[in-house]
């Protein structure tokens, strides 16, 4: 009986085997004649044979790696140049999808040239084009190599102005590829002079605090914000510190601390200019839980920061922090690294808390009265953008 089991397994391996060869004759054959259509065919060949390539790309990483070793990404970048707008499009998601997931198709799909042609495309007046072309410059952008080249490329202020103007999934490819080209540090100041502290912001508002996009959306602000442009533009733009205190106090980890860092680089670069509108939006409470719920680099910024709240003449802040709440932020900065539930630190959070948030909902209440008019002008917005 065993050896009955151990020879059904190798004719199943076999069988397996000459499929698999089977299919990549096959697959040999397809893309032999899909070379030819996309090389020497006319315009409607061309189109087919772009549509067969994104559409066999789409799910097989096989056929990413086969396609592009059998030279398919030239003449798609040649599409993209010279094409009509049908296949244009055809094209810019046929290379997306050679690209995902595949780092050495990213690099050839730029060495090639593509990124020309797709700044090109992101200034259409086709909508559905430039959201194709803002998805395929995101792609090649999670790649290193690429970064330097799509930020000496023009992209960056269309890619800003694609904040502003985008449907939801623009929006949020928009502000994925800028978060990966801010990683190479060159381009950053690229991002700043293309003014894209007021769309992150209100993107910021707009996007639900533990998402995805405001943990990227969050960490370009803190990037941006070791610029003193990009600072005062945080402190400039309404409700711009609250949507970050907003991300410090119900975003995801990594979003959180993301938001404790933009806020004590704005403090500690100038706490006369900064603290008072930093307090003013209620952020002790969520920095009190961040000194203990955080991740290490966030319970240190917020143990930073409170101390840089705290450390001002009594002057300038007793319309903010009475001097029993000034009391409990000094014992909590000092004792908090060893508190427990239950411990005298977690009773002087407990109550540090409760009058943070009476001071936050005197604060709020005020802000809704002045703020009513344009609240309700902004009730189209969005109310949640989904991941990509």
């Amino acid at each position: 009986m065993p050896e009955e089991m151990a020879r059904d397994e190798d004719k199943l391996e076999e069988e397996l085997k000459e499929l698999e060869k089977s299919s990549l004759s096959v697959m040999k054959h397809d893309t032999q004649g899909i070379l030819s259509s996309l090389l020497y065919g006319d315009g409607e060949a061309r189109l087919r044979a772009a549509k067969d390539i994104r559409k066999l790309t789409k799910t097989s990483a096989n056929s990413r790696s086969y396609f592009a070793a059998a030279g398919v990404i030239a003449p798609l970048v040649s599409m993209l140049k010279s094409g009509s707008p049908d296949g244009q499009e055809v094209a810019v998601l046929a290379l997306l999808n050679l690209a995902v997931r595949n780092e050495r198709n990213k690099v050839r799909i730029v060495k090639e040239g593509a990124i020309a042609p797709l700044v090109e495309l992101l200034q259409s007046e086709d909508a559905a084009l430039r959201e194709s072309a803002a998805a395929a410059v995101l792609t090649l952008s999670a790649s290193n190599a690429n970064k330097p080249v799509i930020g000496a490329s023009g992209a960056t202020p269309l890619l800003v102005e694609m904040l502003m103007s985008g449907s939801i999934q623009g929006r949020v490819d928009a502000v994925m590829a800028l978060y990966n080209i801010s990683t190479f540090p060159d381009n950053l100041e690229q991002i700043l002079n293309a003014e894209a502290v007021p769309p992150l912001l209100l993107l910021l508002q707009d996007c639900k605090k533990y998402s995805r996009v405001a943990e990227k959306t969050t960490a370009l602000l803190e990037s941006l914000s070791t610029f003193e442009e990009g600072r005062s533009s945080i402190l400039k733009e309404e409700g711009g510190i609250l949507a970050l205190v907003e991300v410090l106090e119900e975003g995801s980890l990594q979003g959180r601390e993301h938001a404790v860092r933009t806020l004590f680089t704005m403090c500690k670069s100038s706490r006369c200019k900064y603290r008072q509108a930093i307090l003013q939006e209620g952020v002790i409470p969520g920095l009190l839980e961040l000194t203990v719920q955080g991740t290490p680099r966030a319970q240190q910024d917020a143990h930073n920061l409170l101390q840089l709240l705290r450390d001002s003449p009594v002057s300038t802040r007793s319309t903010l922090v009475s001097a029993s709440l000034e009391s409990i932020v000094y014992d909590i900065a000092s004792h908090v690294d060893c508190g427990k539930p239950g411990s005298e630190a977690a009773k002087m959070l407990t109550e540090m808390a409760q009058l943070g948030m009476e001071q936050s909902m005197r604060h709020l209440q005020d802000r809704t009265l002045v703020c009513i008019p344009s609240d309700l002008s902004r009730s189209s917005h969005l109310t949640e953008v989904p991941s990509k």
